[in-house]
This record gives structure tokens, sequence and C-alpha cells, in this order.
């Protein structure tokens, strides 16, 4: 990890062998953008080349984890052609794909608000720890859009009839229903987070470099996640969600939420 390096968006360290990232956009909830992408690429990239790193910590700064696409960037989906959008989902599942793929263990420190790709962050994270007052949703449907990209890896951590629920409802649930699902492998009050996240460090510790590679590298085997398959996945996710971003539908979703106003298929008596 470039420790020399300033980013824009994320503020990064190294505890001994520990590599910390933290999203820096808290402001904005921690949401993405172009650069943030590939920021956090970037970095996820150089850890991986990067033997004295065992393991990583992502969280975010402020009070969200990360809370999807923010505005400004959602307003250049909405006006982007449909190759623009392919080529901008393509680059958040490339990001997906190396955090999933990453040979380090990865934890997910998630200590508020967590929404869209933010979900797809801590579904593609080895352990993840959450505060009990988390909140969570995958509202894409609320926008006329689908979590295409993040797909893959919400449904391998949260099984296929949880997310059938979800991908369809858009409805926000809590850190005790995450953990109930297998988004969260354990909830703690805010101020445990730090330390049951030390527990998990310390017993990491105990563990080979070797064996903590090929046994995360089994577990993924065994769920049927390949790095090539993943990859073709990606690429059919992509055009999934540029059809979308520029459909009727979804450009009258992604009008409605920068307008702040209803959509049209909720009619004009919804409140």
């Amino acid at each position: 990890m470039p420790e020399t390096v300033v980013y824009e968006t994320l503020l990064t360290r190294r505890e001994g062998s520990l590599a910390h990232i933290t999203l820096n956009r808290p402001e904005l909830h921690n949401a993405f953008n172009d650069t943030l992408v590939a920021e956090l690429t970037h970095v996820l990239e150089a850890v991986e080349h990067e033997d004295s790193i065992h393991a990583v910590l992502l969280t975010g700064a402020g009070k969200s984890f990360c809370a999807g696409a923010d505005t400004r960037w959602m307003r250049g989906m909405a006006a982007s052609s449909k190759l623009e959008n392919k080529e901008d989902a393509l680059r958040l599942a490339r990001l997906m794909r190396v955090l999933n793929f990453l040979s380090k263990p990865t934890i997910a420190r998630v200590n508020g608000a967590t929404y869209g790709g933010g979900i797809g962050l801590v579904s593609c994270c080895d352990i993840a720890i959450g505060s009990a007052d988390a909140s969570f949703a995958l509202s894409e449907v609320k926008l006329g859009l689908v979590p295409a990209t993040i797909a893959p890896y919400v449904v391998a951590a949260i099984g296929l009839r949880h997310a059938r629920r979800l991908f369809v409802s858009g409805e926000v649930f809590d850190a005790d229903h995450a953990a109930k699902i297998g988004l969260l492998h354990e909830v703690v009050a805010a101020d445990q987070l730090d330390a049951t996240i030390d527990g998990v460090l310390k017993a990491l510790d105990r563990t080979g470099p070797l064996a903590r590679r090929e046994a995360k590298r089994l577990a993924l085997h065994m769920g049927d996640m390949e790095r090539t398959s993943a990859s073709r996945m990606d690429a059919h996710n992509a055009e999934l969600i540029a059809r979308l971003r520029i459909s009727k539908e979804g450009q009258e979703g992604l009008g409605a939420f920068l307008d702040k106003r209803a959509p049209e298929w909720m009619g004009p008596d919804s409140g």
C-alpha cells in the first residue's frame, strides 16, 4: 500500500501488518463517485502485491459506512449514453471483484448507514462486524434500477431467498436483520466495535499466511466463485444496468430522485 500517496477520497495507514482503508467523504456519507472507485481499486491492487500486509480493514469516516452512489455521480449517469454507463458499471464491477478475490483477509467495520454499493463492499469482505445502529437498503428499484453490479456478491452473502425479497422491495433493514440474513457476522454496540475487531485480528494473527490465503481460495471455490466466471458475469450485469439507466423508467426514477419528487409510477396521491 503506497504510504506516501495522498488520496482525495480515502484515508490509508499501516498498523503493523494491517492495512487500514477509510472511505473519506463523510459529508456525503462516503458515497461512491468515479474518484473513490478508482482510488479504492488502486489501493486494493497495491495491497495484493504487498507481502508484508496480512489483512485489510475497511470502514467509513463519520457516521456512515457507505451510502451508495452520490448525487452528482447519479446525475452524470442519467445524462450519459448506454456505452458510457456500461463502462462506468464495469469500473465499479472491477472494484468489487478485486475486493472479493483479494488474497488477504478483509474485514468490514460497518460503522453506520450502508446502502446500495456499500452493501456490495460489505458482501465482498471476508468478515463483517457491524454497529448496532447501522442501517441498510438495496434501494435501486426505487430509482427504476437494479443492484446488478453487486448482485453476485450480495447473493453469495445473504442467499437467494433473502436477495429476492430485498432486491424487489428496496426496504430499509437494521443491523440485527443484517446479521440474521448473513450480511453481518456480528452486531455490537458502537463503542464495542473496535474491541470486537481487535479480537478478530488477534485470531487471524494465530493463523499461517499461506493457510489463510488457501483457505479463502478454498471457500470461494466451494461457493462456485471464480475470478474468470465473475468477470463474465460482470460484463453481463454491466450491460443490464446500462440498459436500465437509459430506459424510460430508469430516467424517470433517477430524475425523480434528483428532483426530490415521487416518480410517476407512484401516482399523484403517493406520499
